[in-house]
């Protein structure tokens, strides 16, 4: 039985927490089973990287990189300190982390003096978080006395497309590469987050890439079940920063948790679920610090309870567009226009809704002020001096909110029953939109109206 165990960075946050990790992967190789881990970078050291490398590039200050250099240096050396008790494999994996950091050194400071960071030196760049903390939790596992080694995504057999900062996979070879040690009785510690072109230039998968990474690696390998192992008990039904007595949701089917990645709950990475689907392989979200929960178990079964929406989550960092005009009324190519507007300003759209009368069209788009005034300025260049558009607004002071259930599919009456609810909370609802799917109503509100409205929802719907 082979099993794929992804850590986040909370979970391997600092060297004791490095040991923990290495405990549960060998308590559970201990089971008879196959494990490859694959591991996310150690708590806030990407976000690190993401920093140093725009200093390295607009300040070009090499005493910042020479400071942040030992900064990270002392972090890791720590973390092996706590992680690893024998002294030769301490020293070993000593050895691969200072070159390591010397080769980043390097590559900042090449930065620094060309003034050029260009897509691929950034994944390069970033790629260094899960490069280091890899080799410290496979040293962890030799140290409580199993074989182990660690490979990079694109080593393991993830090849992918050049799209730099957001890649896309164009082959796994992962059988390949990594069923031979896996045979010889080897745990296999694999990067998250990161690829490789079939040149070997290394990608990345985009933030919280780590989890879609154990995604490939579970369906290269064609793995009997794979695990995401982070800091809650399982996929909750709202977010409990917001909203009380929330509950763990035991079961769920993929649909129902890809549209919850989508809209919000960041517990999964929404790419995650597509390439364990396409194969039926079951998904688990565990705690790291609770491993005897169950957490929840995700397969092609929908799974029907009494609670017709299982879920409520929210997105902040979206803006509303509005664009209006009578002009759109059947005229072909308009809304292709817009998208293609905002396509050229980056703009990351995830909610569409068309009046039927023709003169509004309403998006949402990920982003803030910086995006928004992107957005309106490539709309803006695309309709001038027509007069198809009478006026472009945005308004950045909104959120939106989802609620996600198999048992809504077929349902007469629930979104009447939502609104209901939502008007009681006292919000003002400013576009809906449901996806084909019926597991999901999706409706944007005030940002000031959101902490009453998720409230609300889950007294009335979650029992």
């Amino acid at each position: 039985m082979v099993i794929v165990m992804k850590f986040g960075g909370t979970s391997i946050g600092d060297g004791k927490k490095i040991r923990n990790v290495a405990k549960i992967i060998t308590n559970k190789k201990k089971e008879d089973k196959d494990i490859i881990a694959v591991t996310s970078a150690m708590t806030q050291i990407t976000n690190s990287l993401v920093n140093i490398s725009k200093d390295a590039l607009d300040v070009r200050d090499i005493d910042k990189i020479n400071n942040f250099i030992s900064e990270i240096r002392e972090k890791h050396e720590e973390a092996i300190e706590d992680a690893i008790e024998k002294e030769n494999i301490k020293n070993d994996v000593k050895k691969i982390i200072y070159n390591s950091i010397d080769e980043l050194e390097k590559v900042l400071t090449g930065v620094a003096y060309l003034g050029e960071l260009t897509p691929k030196s950034k994944d390069y760049i970033l790629s260094f978080g899960e490069r280091l903390s890899a080799p410290i939790l496979s040293g962890a596992i030799r140290d409580l006395g199993h074989h182990s080694i660690y490979l990079t995504g694109g080593e393991a057999g993830i090849v992918t497309d050049e799209n730099y900062g957001c890649a896309r996979p164009i082959k796994l070879l992962v059988k390949e590469r990594v069923l031979p040690p896996l045979k010889e009785g080897i745990i296999p510690v694999i990067t998250g987050f990161i690829g490789g072109t079939e040149n070997g230039n290394i990608t990345t998968f985009g933030r919280g890439g780590s989890d879609y990474s154990a995604a490939l690696v579970g369906a290269g390998i064609e793995a009997n079940m794979v695990e995401i192992w982070t800091d809650v008990s399982g996929i909750l039904t709202s977010d409990p920063r917001i909203v009380k007595n929330v509950k763990r949701i035991p079961k769920m089917s993929y649909i129902e948790a890809m549209e919850l990645a989508y809209f919000g709950a960041k517990v999964l990475h929404p790419r995650t679920v597509e390439p364990l689907m396409e194969k039926n392989i079951p998904l688990r979200i565990k705690n790291t610090f609770e491993p005897e929960s169950e957490g929840t178990l995700i397969t092609n079964d929908r799974e029907m309870t009494n609670n017709i929406i299982k879920a409520i989550t929210s997105i902040r960092d979206v803006f509303l567009i509005n664009i209006f005009g009578t002009g759109m009324v059947g005229v072909s190519g308009t809304a292709a226009r817009i998208f293609s507007a905002l396509g050229r300003a980056d703009g990351n759209v995830i909610l569409i809704t068309q009046g039927s009368s023709e003169t509004n069209i309403s998006i949402v788009v990920y982003g803030g002020s910086q995006e928004a005034e992107n957005c309106i300025r490539e709309l803006k260049k695309e309709f001038k001096g027509s007069s198809l558009i009478k006026d472009i607004s945005i308004d950045e002071k909104v959120c939106v909110v989802s609620a996600v259930g198999a048992g809504m599919k077929g349902s007469k009456g629930i979104a009447g029953k939502l609104f209901e609810a939502v008007a009681k909370s006292g919000a003002n609802i400013r576009m809906i939109a449901q996806g084909s799917s019926e597991v999901n109503i999706s409706f944007v509100i005030g940002e000031e109206e959101l902490e009453s409205c998720l409230q609300i929802l889950h007294n009335t719907f979650i029992k």
